[in-house]
């Protein structure tokens, strides 16, 4: 699927989760869904645990995620103790 088409799979409105990223028709945000992944919890299960959710949402939400970070500048979380 196109990037464009999964991007049009999120949604920004200020009336639902104060604005966050969302599933379009969904309260799930884009952060969720990222953390649930980052967590461990693969496609499937994220796919199985919520009804109506299809693997493009779940793309679209790491698709999202990529392109905002594209041109953020970050600096370190936590001392290095390398």
């Amino acid at each position: 699927m196109a990037d464009a088409n999964l991007l049009s799979r999120i949604a920004l409105d200020p009336g639902v989760v104060v604005g966050k990223p969302v599933i379009k028709g969904t309260r799930l945000t884009v952060e969720y869904i990222v953390g649930l992944l980052a967590a461990g919890a693969t496609i499937d299960e994220v796919l199985e645990e919520y009804e109506g959710l299809e693997a493009d949402d779940v793309r679209a939400c790491l698709l999202f995620a990529s392109r905002s970070l594209e041109s953020t500048a970050f600096m370190p979380l936590g001392a290095d103790t390398s």
